[in-house]
Formats: C-alpha cells, structure tokens, sequence
C-alpha cells in the first residue's frame, strides 16, 4: 500500500512538474522500486511515464514534419524570386519551363495537404534559376551570358517541410530561414473557401532581408517598375534594330509560309501549329525536316491525313487527337508514330463515349481540355483521367437532373483537391472529389458560371475587333498576343494604341506580353500595360 501510494504521488508530480526534473525521480524511484521487487507499480509507473513523455514530446514531432501552406510559400519565397518567369522576360522557352514547372510544384504541394493523402507519384521538375552572386560557384550548369542556370530534380517526398527542403537544397539556396519559421502544429486546416489558390502573399519584416542577406522582392519589383521605359522611349531606342531584323527575316518568312501550305496540301494535314514561340528560322527548319521524311520514307506518312501536326517538346497524341511531333525526336521515332495512329482512332472514339457518359451524369455538362490552361496530356493519359473519374463517378450515382447544366462546361484535373470556377466560366473539377461538395459546387455556382461564360463571348468579341482596328490603323503587318494575356488585358492595350497612334511601327509585327523585348525575327514585345 506504501509503494503504491508513491506511485501515485510520481503521477502527480509527472503531470505538474517540469517534465526534466520528473524523468530524473521516475529514474531513482525505479530502482527503488525494482529493489522492493514490486512488479506491477514498476509496470504501472512505465507506463505512465510512457503517456507523459508522448504528450509533451508529440506536438513537437509532429511541428518537425508538419507545414502549413502559407508556411510553405514564406520558406520558398527566396526560390520564387529565383525562378519566378516575369524575369525570364527575353527568354521565351525557360519562361515557360518554368511556368509549367511552378504550376506542378504548386500542385504536388497542394496535394500533401488534403486530408487522407495517398503516396504520390515521383515527379521530375526542372527549373531555369537565376544566378546570384551567392551561388554562381554552384553552378556547374551556368548558361553562358544568359545569367541562369538548369536545375533537374525529383519530388518523392510525403510531407511539405522535406520537399520544401528538397526543394530549396535542390537550387541551392540556403534553407536557414526555414528553421526560423513559425510551423503550425495538427492536421493541415481546409481551406475556407473552394478553389482557394495555393499561393498567399506574406509581408515580411524588412529586417529578415537585412539579416539574412536576400534582397526584398518588394524592393526589387518597385525598381524595376520604376526603371521601365515608356513606350515611346523605348521604340525610338529598338526601332531600327527591329526594323534591321524584320527585314533580313522576310525570305525566311516567306520560305516558312511556302513550305507550310505546301506540306498540308501535299500530305491532306488539317493544320500545322507550333506549341512554343520558336524563331522563323527554326519553324522553317522542322518543317524542312518533315518535308524529307515526307520524300524518304513516303509511306509512313499515309496515315497522317486529316490530322493536325503540332511540333512540340515529346511526340505522341494530344487529348485533342492531334499528332505532335518531338523537335528532338529523329525521323525513326516520328515515323513509328505515324505508324501507330491507326490504333489512336479507337482510344478517341471510347475517349468520346466516355466525356459523353460524364456529361450524362453530371446533368448535361461538356467535358473539355483546354490546351492553353493545362499542362499538355497525352491521349493515353487523358482517357486514363477519364475512365478513373467516370468508374468513381457512376458508383456515387449523383442526383443531377437531366440536361439541367446543358451549355456548362468542366475540366479535368488530376493535381487540384477542390472544384473551382475559372474566369472564363468552366469548371476545374479534381478527379477524386467528395460527392456531396462536388453537387454543392456546380449547383450554387451554375448561375454564375453561365454569366461568366457570356461574359467571356463578349470580351472575347471586342478582343477581335480591336486587334483589326489596331493593325489598320498602325498600319502593323500582324498583332497577336502571348498565351498568358488575357481578354481583360488585351482589351486596355489596344484602346490605348489607338488613342495615342504611336509611329515606327509600319509594316511590323508587334505582340502584346509582359515585358519590352525585340525577338530574334524583328517582333516587337510590349507589356499589356505600357506607359504612355
């Protein structure tokens, strides 16, 4: 009954007590306890000290292996500001290495948070990084007068901190700050609100930057706002050696439409198209390449007709049916493919079957892939998407009405935790997504979805207009934009060109993005908010 009686009072000291100075009595009074042979206090007492120990320890293991989203976007600031493509400005294909890259990190981060997560598939990233001074003797792949270097790495990570860490170690940047963060503690929140982005901007004390030695980028983006020349400034200083490059690209200009009417009527193709912005003179030469594949091995190509041929970074079939052609492929590679698209024309006619059985399902709603928002999918991977989502789909068995959201379209998306509602009036839905928030979500934001797609068609038509008015009046050769500008951007920047009739720009190509550049072909680049 003594023995018991300390026991007890060791309880109460252990959850009271300092947990250092409990360890120390727990450790005499055991061999105390041991040396009265009384086994069953010596057990009890393991095991409360086992429960005590767990307490206080656990909230600090789980604070080492867990981080919030916002946590995370503060420890990879310093990597955004490196890889960030608003600076790759003059460098149109890391931007959008880069681009596609952010877009797949963010992704796999977004997916480590959801509740219940399963093991993630590996996935490969590469990223164009800015040199610093701190770095450049880490820079064994340094382009030459380009000022970045490529970094290659793969995510296989099962929780935020460590990729964070992988992340940051990966491109070399110092990953001390890290430490120093504020790590929420327990299961990562919901987000308040569906379709939330990852991305949340935080304030950092100006302090952080004095100490650590980053440069704010804050600081930065006001500097080289408040550096950026005005539009007329700026084609005064480039006009001529804009108009220098335009000239000595006009027989290539030409060669590249001759060849490109020439391969279509020669080999029945719907349309030829390029993915990237490359150079007439590289344009010229893929097309070039496929002319003597054409002439080589003519038979291979037979298979082609009726399609549409897009020269991009892998070959294979796009979720559009359309044949895309690997620029580092060689011509062996190119004609297997051609061999092979016969068999693709069963998977489109089952890949259609399928987007109709969804649409039938979900009320009447269009499944679609848009090219220009989505990472590029091969038609393999795209029906692989659909069967999975359609098979989960059918076994919810969701209450739509029929044809209730006939007019409604949706995307697919294999990287998103919760459905969201884009600008242009689709739905982003994730492929595994809860019944209930999935029939909440359309239903409450059909109206809207509606509105913004009428919106869309207009924006979409004052686009159009406003281009033809700006070519005639300029008197410009061609005016296009990139992909990433919007109708609501595009729409300001050519109302403003008309207002103000700018000059030197006769018979040029001008292309609206987010910086000033004069393009290896003699393309002028502005930013869709220019100043006057």
């Amino acid at each position: 009954m003594k023995c018991e009686n300390i026991v007890f009072d060791v309880v109460f000291s252990c959850i009271s007590a300092n947990v250092w100075l409990c360890l120390h009595f727990v450790l005499i009074f055991s061999r105390w306890v041991r040396s009265e042979s009384d086994e069953m206090s010596v057990t009890f007492l393991r095991y409360v000290t086992r429960i005590r120990l767990e307490n206080h320890f656990a909230p600090h293991i789980c604070q080492a292996r867990l981080l919030s989203g916002a946590d995370a976007v503060s420890a990879l600031r310093p990597f955004y500001f490196a890889v960030h493509p608003d600076f790759f400005g003059q460098f149109p294909r890391e931007r959008a290495v880069n681009e596609n890259s952010l877009k797949r990190l963010n992704g796999y981060l977004e997916s480590l948070q959801k509740p219940g997560f399963r093991s993630l598939q590996p996935t490969q990233l590469t990223f164009y990084v800015r040199d610093t001074e701190s770095d450049k003797s880490l820079s064994p792949c340094l382009i030459p007068s380009a000022g970045f270097r490529a970094v290659s790495f793969t995510l296989q990570t099962r929780d935020v901190l460590s990729t964070v860490l992988g992340v940051l170690k990966s491109c070399s940047l110092s990953t001390e700050h890290v430490h120093n963060l504020k790590i929420s503690v327990g299961p990562p929140q919901q987000k308040h609100e569906a379709g939330a982005p990852f991305y949340r901007p935080i304030k950092w004390d100006k302090t952080y930057y004095s100490f650590t030695g980053f440069k704010d980028p804050d600081e930065e983006l006001e500097k080289a706002e408040r550096m950026k020349p005005t539009f007329s400034s700026w084609l005064s200083n480039n006009e001529a050696s804009a108009a220098k490059k335009h000239k000595e690209s006009l027989p290539q200009r030409a060669e590249l439409k001759r060849l490109r009417k020439e391969l279509c009527h020669k080999l029945g193709l719907a349309d030829i198209r390029w993915q990237r912005s490359w150079g007439v003179a590289h344009r010229c030469s893929q097309l070039h390449s496929l002319s003597r594949l054409s002439q080589q091995n003519p038979e291979s190509l037979r298979n082609i007709k009726g399609h549409t041929v897009i020269f991009t970074d892998q070959s294979g079939v796009n979720a559009a049916g359309h044949v895309m052609l690997g620029t580092m492929d060689v011509h062996h590679q190119w004609a297997k493919l051609f061999e092979k698209l016969p068999s693709y024309g069963d998977l489109i006619i089952q890949m259609s079957m399928l987007e109709e059985r969804i649409s039938h399902l979900l009320g009447g709603i269009q499944v679609i892939h848009v090219d220009k928002l989505q990472p590029v999918l091969l038609l393999e991977e795209y029906y692989s998407t659909l069967s999975a989502f359609y098979k989960r789909l059918f076994a919810m068995r969701i209450p739509f009405h029929p044809r209730s959201l006939q007019g409604l379209q949706m995307t697919l998306e294999n990287d998103r935790s919760s459905p969201s509602l884009h600008e242009s009036g689709h739905f982003n839905i994730p492929t595994i997504c809860e019944p209930s928030t999935l029939q909440w979500f359309i239903q409450t934001k059909a109206q809207e979805a509606r509105r913004r797609m009428k919106r869309r068609e207009e924006l979409k038509a004052e686009e159009n207009a406003l281009i033809l008015v700006c070519t005639e009046k300029l008197s410009l050769k061609r005016l296009y934009k990139e992909r990433s500008i919007t109708s609501t951007q595009m729409i300001p920047c050519c109302k403003r060109l008309v207002e103000k009739r700018l000059p030197y720009m006769q018979g040029m190509h001008l292309c609206v993005s987010h910086f000033y550049s004069v393009l290896q072909d003699g393309d002028l680049c502005i930013p869709w908010d220019w100043k006057s």
